[in-house]
């Protein structure tokens, strides 16, 4: 991912230019309406023909400073499985003293009947919905009319943006290609914004200019930056399985407010601040600093840890005492409204339990210090400029016998010292009451590990008998932990298993350490499986992987430009022995296979032998890195390959 930031202010030239110009609205070309492909990528179901978007900070009529946000998009859509981009969704933030909101709404479809006949529908104002994500945020929705194969939808409007904090993002990569899109900027001189460019796309225009007098209020006058950003011939972005948040590597541009003066008064103030700027704050604010002093909790964590006399007893004790007392409510927040609250009343958000799991550990005497970071979804953090408002969660960081701890309360199923999964993402910013703040490492204390181990007799009637027994350690044994405890009772899933497994009849099922999370999670399952109407036949192939069989390649794209990310190393281990009944032998066996990941980045291996009329077959399936870099997808695509063609593989055996 390629990242450049542009000072706005070196950027601009002296040259004064006329206000930003759209392309007109409700025109095409009978070259445009007569496509039935985009030649730069034939696969495409739509694609954007031009895009344009303008954001402006100025004093509207009431006299507030906002930013008129206005966007113009023109889409030729293909063929039935493009018809989604008909359906359009315009988020807006609603809270508190904040209100944006979404005006100047126009949309028409222009389609081609068979006589060759060109007919437009514009979209009827009463179709345009107003509906409510969330407390903070709404979104206008509406659909587009008459879509069919070949038309050209086209729609515009203005969202105005209250203050002048959030200046609007401007996103060149979607899910379809696009022909241009083009993105200009007015900001006046008293706003200084640092932008950000992400992704591995180079601009094809990126232009500053100079707006003279283009903002006056009550005699306070000065000129505009006019910054043009543009981008041609920009191919679709494909998400693929194992990524974090697509917005690290869509090719997008980011602003962020730096200083501003005061227009009427003069007065500068700096608001993208320095880490120690951001640690005095934390440090003394009632939702964070002031929540995790020492003793806070002290009421409710002397009796926890009676009795205990390491640190690791207690802290354990303290980690689960937080687990099972705040349960979490499923909103992310890097603060806290009260801990001593959230244990009184039971519930809390994701700062709230553990920024109470920090206050819990130091009030026992522990030294532990609160952890801001972003999720796996909510994106990358910009490390160079501090915006404390880029990270969405807080985690416990505490070192106990020279060994670090990241520790996260808000699942009771998570074992002491395990990060769930959302939380593996990049560096995470310790911020300690005593010391400065510094960056750390987000990784996998863990691997995820899974070993699957069948003992089976082919029985005359042609169904199989015996033992499966699997034991998950690491993030396995977590997941599996969390299927189960989906059901009411052990009972429920193993009925639900027995049900979803067609041809397999559970007999007798025993679960191992279910609640102890420090401990391999074992299965122990006695069943019978249908495999062949009947065995007289002189000769019976069979497929050694009975469950869980790999059939597509995860990997599809040719060439990957963003990592693979698993989050965790990870092992898996298939085990298979089976007996054949007197008079079989084996006829044909599975091929023996080694393939290996360049720089013991990982491998494949299967192993078969055979005596008499007992067989075994293993396979491991095994990679030693959370992150592959795209360089390395090439040797991932054809490692599942070699994992697919071989699962497809089958041992022969037939009568002496």
């Amino acid at each position: 991912m390629n990242k450049f930031l542009l000072n706005l202010l070196v950027l601009i030239s002296l040259t004064t230019l006329a206000n930003a110009q759209d392309f007109p609205y409700g025109q095409f070309t009978l070259e445009e309406m007569r496509a039935t492909n985009y030649k730069n990528d034939t696969s495409a179901h739509a694609y954007v023909i031009q895009e344009f978007g303008s954001s402006r900070l100025d004093i509207t009529g009431d006299d507030d400073l906002k930013i008129a946000f206005t966007y113009h998009v023109k889409i030729k859509i293909l063929d039935s499985k493009g018809f989604d981009k008909g359906t359009v969704s315009i988020p807006f933030y609603d809270f508190d003293d904040i209100h944006d909101a979404v005006t100047d709404i126009k949309g028409r479809t222009t389609y081609m009947e068979e006589s060759g006949a060109i007919k437009t529908s514009d979209l009827d104002n009463s179709k345009i919905y107003p509906t409510t994500q969330n407390k903070y945020w709404k979104e206008i929705k509406f659909a587009l009319p008459n879509l069919r194969s070949g038309c050209v939808i086209e729609y515009s409007y203005t969202k105005m943006v209250d203050g002048f904090y959030r200046f609007p993002s401007w996103q060149f990569q979607d899910d379809i290609p696009k022909k241009y899109s083009e993105y200009q900027a007015h900001i006046p001189a008293f706003w200084t914004y640092n932008a950000l460019i992400r992704g591995s796309l180079a601009l094809t225009k990126n232009k500053a200019d100079v707006e003279k007098e283009c903002f006056s209020s009550r005699g306070a006058k000065c000129d505009c930056s006019f910054l043009t950003f543009g981008m041609a011939d920009i191919p679709a972005f494909t998400e693929e399985d194992y990524m974090t948040s697509p917005k690290n590597f869509l090719s997008a541009i980011y602003f962020s407010l730096q200083e501003y003066t005061n227009p009427y008064t003069g007065v500068k103030k700096r608001v993208t601040k320095d880490w120690k700027d951001i640690d005095y704050g934390l440090k003394h604010a009632d939702y964070f600093g002031s929540q995790i002093k020492k003793d806070l909790l002290k009421p409710y964590i002397a009796p926890v840890i009676a009795g205990k006399t390491t640190d690791m007893e207690k802290a354990l004790a303290v980690y689960s005492y937080i687990q099972k007392n705040i349960k979490w409510n499923e909103i992310y927040s890097t603060g806290s409204d009260g801990v001593r609250k959230s244990l009184d009343t039971h519930t809390g958000n994701s700062g709230d339990i553990n920024i109470a799991l920090v206050a819990a550990l130091n009030s026992a005497g522990i030294k532990t210090d609160a952890v801001l970071l972003s999720t796996r979804a909510n994106g990358v953090v910009n490390r160079l400029y501090p915006v404390e408002s880029e990270f969405n969660y807080v985690i416990a960081k505490t070192t106990i016998d020279n060994v670090d701890y990241l520790l996260d309360a808000t699942d009771p199923l998570l074992p002491f010292g395990m990060l769930p999964l959302k939380c593996l993402n990049d560096q995470g910013r310790v911020m300690s009451l005593d010391k400065p703040s510094y960056w750390i490492d987000l990784v996998a204390s863990q691997k995820k590990a899974y070993t699957s181990s069948l003992d089976l007799t082919l029985q005359p009637n042609g169904k199989l008998r015996g033992t499966i027994s699997t034991y998950s350690s690491g993030y396995q044994a977590y997941e599996k932990r969390k299927d189960i405890k989906k059901y009411n009772s052990v009972e429920e899933y193993i009925e639900n298993l027995d049900e979803k497994l067609v041809k397999l009849k559970i007999l007798k099922s025993n679960i191992t350490n279910l609640d102890s999370l420090d401990k391999p999670l074992g299965e122990q399952y006695e069943v019978e499986i249908d495999v062949f109407d009947n065995i007289n036949h002189n000769r019976l192939s069979f497929n050694p992987i009975i469950f869980d069989r790999y059939v597509t390649n995860p990997f599809k794209l040719e060439d990957r430009t963003y990592p693979v990310d698993w989050g965790m190393p990870s092992n898996s281990r298939y085990i298979l022995t089976m007996h054949l009944p007197e008079g079989y032998a084996v006829e044909s066996a599975t091929q023996n296979i080694a393939v290996s990941l360049p720089n013991e980045g990982g491998k494949f291996m299967t192993e078969f032998s055979g005596k008499d009329n007992t067989f075994s077959y293993s396979n491991v399936i095994q990679f030693n890195k959370s992150i592959y870099a795209p360089e390395e997808y090439p040797y991932l695509k054809e490692l599942y390959n070699k994992i697919i063609a071989s699962e497809k593989a089958e041992i022969v055996f037939s009568k002496k």
